[in-house]
């Protein structure tokens, strides 16, 4: 059965697009089917990552939004530039990416106009059938809005990233109190750009007493994937590296 994830964060700045992308590919790499949808239209970026190129992308997401084609036709096979060559025949894993548009004028339109949120839920059933998904990550939109609230409602589990600043404890506090009010199923926490020396059980223990929910990673401050600038998926360049063991776990625990 199909398993969406929403993942979120209360403010900007906290890793958010670099966790969906790099746990997507972690999860595709353990044999699954996997889509991502950059539902973060006002200011898209996760195409960076896999180096989707813009001479590439005909279609996007405002494209099904606004009615031009369905939702398959904006997602594009990245497994290549994820995982590398699948053996031929072979379904899974795979990995696909819907993202939103760059362009200044549709990001405008979007500004100007809205969208119609409703869609997004038809959208992504529609979606994980056309494209046979084992896994559907939403990488949201800063903050609470309506398209927030449509990625909450249907979520199988909504991961919320935070760093350990109280401005994120504070903010992330509110949206924990909004999944619950919505009967999420699942709702853990990623604690990302952990500074050097910092007591992490304690850490853990505090953030985990403060919302009353696990914490399924506890990621470094990572000068490694700065100096990567989004070139890249950071999990495929350094196999090791805590970031990525953490992220194993995570997805350890989502492909239970």
């Amino acid at each position: 059965m199909s398993k969406i994830v929403s993942i979120h964060s209360f403010r900007g700045g906290t890793g958010k697009s670099n966790v969906t992308a790099n746990l997507g590919v972690t999860i595709a790499r353990a044999g699954y089917r996997v889509g991502i949808v950059d539902t973060d239209i006002q200011s898209p970026g996760i195409h960076v990552v896999f180096h989707l190129n813009e001479d590439r992308v005909t279609r996007c997401l405002n494209d099904f939004l606004w009615g031009d084609c369905a939702i398959e036709e904006a997602a594009y096979d990245v497994t290549d530039a994820a995982i590398g060559n699948v053996a031929d025949g072979d379904d899974r894993p795979r990995v696909f990416l819907v993202p939103a548009s760059i362009k200044t004028n549709e990001i405008g339109r979007v500004l100007k106009e809205g969208y119609d949120v409703g869609l997004l839920n038809d959208g992504f059933k529609r979606l994980i059938q056309k494209l046979d998904l084992d896994f559907l990550l939403i990488d949201t939109h800063p903050g609470v809005n309506e398209e927030t609230l449509l990625s909450i409602v249907i979520s199988d589990h909504l991961l919320l990233v935070l760093r350990p600043d109280q401005q994120d404890f504070q903010g992330s506090l509110v949206t924990l109190e909004l999944a619950r009010r919505l009967d999420v199923n699942a709702v853990s926490l990623i604690v990302n750009k952990i500074p050097p020396g910092m007591d992490r059980a304690q850490l853990k223990t505090k953030v985990e007493s403060i919302y009353s929910t696990d914490v399924l990673a506890l990621l470094p401050l990572n000068f490694e994937l700065v100096r990567m600038a989004s070139n890249g998926l950071f999990v495929n360049r350094y196999p090791e590296h805590p970031f990525t063991r953490e992220l194993r776990l995570v997805a350890n625990s989502l492909t239970k």
